[in-house]
């Protein structure tokens, strides 16, 4: 009985699990498909994420050297190839000091732009602000002028008024003093 699992399951292993057969992808987009297919089958357990590489970064320089090369005579020619090897190292170094700094220094420029930018803008706001501080004033300005001149033709009004009433008194006791109408115009 045993056997005849065996023949079933291609693997050799055994398990329920079916044998899945070998696909090689001939495009990256056929890649990325089964990829993502091979991820989808267990939705459970967590895609991997690759770590970023770290940057290189070369071998210190030594601090003492013991085997100073010299061009005198004596030398193999062996040692030809360990000064290149060394001459080579020391260059990618500075190299790579070199870039550093290169960043640096963009790095600095990046963000003394970005400062540049914050006090341009903050300028900028500060006027418009000011601007419309001066124009919040002159308007509140204006309502109170207005208000005042109300309020004073008000008074001169209520002053003139008090005149007026007894002049408006004695016309309309004039009024009264008329004849009613005998006919009213527009009814038979």
């Amino acid at each position: 009985m045993a056997a005849h699992t065996q023949k079933n399951n291609k693997s050799g292993k055994p398990g329920g699990k079916e044998a899945q057969t070998l696909i090689i992808a001939k495009t990256p987009a056929e890649e990325q498909r089964l990829k993502l297919e091979r991820l989808m089958r267990n939705p459970d357990k967590p895609a991997p994420i690759p770590e970023r590489p770290k940057e290189w970064n070369p071998r210190a320089p030594p601090e003492f050297v013991r085997d100073v090369m010299g061009s005198s005579a004596g030398a193999g020619s062996g040692e030809f190839h360990v000064y290149r090897h060394l001459r080579r190292r020391e260059y990618q170094r500075q190299d790579f000091l070199d870039k550093i700094a290169a960043k640096q220094d963009k790095d600095q420029d990046y963000l003394d732009k970005v400062e540049q930018n914050k006090k341009a803008a903050e300028e900028r706001t500060a006027k418009r602000r000011k601007k419309r501080e001066k124009q919040k004033q002159k308007k509140l300005m204006s309502k109170k002028a207005k208000l005042e001149a109300k309020s004073k033709k008000e008074e001169d009004a209520d002053e003139s008024s008090d005149s007026s009433e007894e002049e408006e008194g004695e016309e309309r006791e004039a009024e009264d003093d008329a004849e009613a109408p005998s006919f009213i115009m527009g009814k038979k």
